[in-house]
């Protein structure tokens, strides 16, 4: 199945540590939606932005690492799965439930964040609007 990642598990490490099947195949961008951050968690989550980009990582992922992910994410308690459609091929990612204020993410987190926009190869551009809650 295609995952698309957007926050911390654009991390390789990480996202091979919690999905040990999981294959990183290209960066993509999801249209009219725009990343931010919220929860007490402090977490990336996307919403719905017209004219606006969410770029992030397509991963091929197993159902076991679905499982695992499904855990990880809290769902369907924080996050249920949203799905879009990516050349005719179906993609599943996740989106908060309660869509709460904007939160400016914790130094550790963002880092794990960094690091996977690094890993992707995606311009910060998208993340340091995100972070100025724009």
């Amino acid at each position: 199945m295609l995952y698309f990642a957007y926050g911390s598990n654009l991390n390789h490490f990480q996202m091979k540590r919690r999905c040990k099947d999981s294959v990183f195949l290209k960066k993509i961008n999801l249209k009219n939606f725009r990343l931010t951050f919220r929860s007490k968690y402090r977490a990336a989550d996307i919403e719905y932005k017209k004219n606006s980009i969410v770029p992030g990582g397509l991963f091929e992922i197993s159902k076991t690492d679905e499982k695992k992910l499904d855990v990880y994410e809290d769902f369907p308690k924080l996050y249920k799965k949203y799905y879009f459609h990516y050349y005719g091929k179906k993609v599943m990612t996740y989106t908060m439930v309660n869509k709460s204020p904007f939160k400016f993410p914790t130094e550790r987190y963002l880092n794990v964040v960094k690091r996977g926009y690094r890993d992707c190869k995606l311009k910060n551009q998208y993340l340091k609007k995100a972070l100025n809650n724009q």
